[in-house]
């Protein structure tokens, strides 16, 4: 469980599971924390092994985790709480740039596991606060709601406009559907362009119908896609292929977290797509704009709940 209210101005130190080691190796470097090593290995039965390779008493420990197809991670990461703690860690926080189990947030069949509200209690048993970049939630406002630990979900907004201001020529903005307006109008303002949100009717979990805006005066610009979650991209690709019929230019394709399940990169590539580019939320090839800034951000208030002796969420 969570530790009491002692050790929040303790010094911090960062420690990767695999598959983070270069966003903790920069975020530490930002930070000026220190780096913590682990071993990590697998039995021959599949089972986890980890030693903590560094003394870790009395100080805060920052677990950062790429948890695409988190399954398979989620035993490494809860072990690897429990043994920093005792081991000695004052605190023990998370960073996890992709925050998933958020999709399940109802029952909307009888009988339906509520994951969201389940991973959301076994995070809140073992870390004392938690930092994630644009969580993909739905009928969950914040995250204050289902996690019990400060939970500081950051935007990447000004890392994506600083992006398509210095690469993308005159760019207008495409939201996937119009629960995206409020997101993709932040990142337009801060760019200084215009931006239009699709229509989008989901046929099922695979198939998706996009109705386009009015694109008139839009012949001259580049048209910019901007989706938080790259996972099987059929929504990107028929929006794309929409754009490239009514006669624009071959758009750019912006996602947050790069999850690009089955064949994402190939139905993009089919759809005329002209680049794709994603945050370092999630390794991939696709990764051009650094969040690490709004991570950092998140990081110092998460500290500074603990030095307050806070218990409630934020926002950066």
């Amino acid at each position: 469980m969570p530790t009491p209210d002692d050790g929040g101005n303790a010094p911090a130190s960062l420690i990767a599971l695999p598959g983070a080691d270069a966003l903790a190796a920069r975020l530490a470097q930002a930070l000026g924390a220190t780096a913590c090593r682990l071993d990590h290995r697998r039995f021959p039965d599949g089972e986890a092994h980890l030693r903590v390779l560094d003394a870790v008493d009395g100080r805060q420990l920052l677990v950062v985790a790429a948890l695409r197809q988190p399954d398979p991670q989620l035993p490494s990461l809860f072990f690897l709480a429990d043994a920093l703690r005792d081991l000695g860690a004052a605190r023990v926080g998370l960073v996890a740039p992709y925050l998933p189990y958020l999709r399940q947030d109802r029952r909307f069949l009888s009988g339906e596991a509520l994951t969201s509200h389940s991973f959301a209690a076994w995070v809140s048993a073992r870390f004392d606060g938690l930092v994630t970049v644009d969580p993909h939630l739905h009928r969950i406002r914040t995250l204050d709601e289902v996690y019990r630990i400060p939970a500081v979900a950051v935007s990447s907004a000004a890392a994506i406009a600083a992006w398509i201001g210095a690469n993308v020529p005159r760019p207008h903005l495409f939201g996937p559907d119009e629960e995206s307006e409020q997101w993709v109008r932040g990142v337009a303002q801060r760019i200084g362009c215009g931006h239009s949100v699709l229509r989008k009717t989901r046929l099922g979990d695979r198939e998706v119908q996009i109705a386009l805006p009015s694109l008139e005066g839009l012949e001259a610009c580049t048209p910019v896609l901007v989706d938080d979650i790259v996972s099987t991209a059929r929504t990107l690709a028929v929006a794309a292929r929409a754009l490239r019929s009514a006669g624009l230019a071959a758009p750019v394709c912006v996602g947050v977290h790069a999850v690009f399940g089955d064949d994402a990169g190939v139905l993009l590539q089919q759809a005329g797509v002209g680049r794709v580019v994603t945050c370092n939320t999630l390794p991939h090839a696709s990764n051009a704009i650094d969040v690490t800034g709004a991570l950092v951000e998140g990081v110092a208030a998460v500290r500074a709940q603990w030095a307050a002796g806070g218990r409630s969420g934020a926002a950066c």
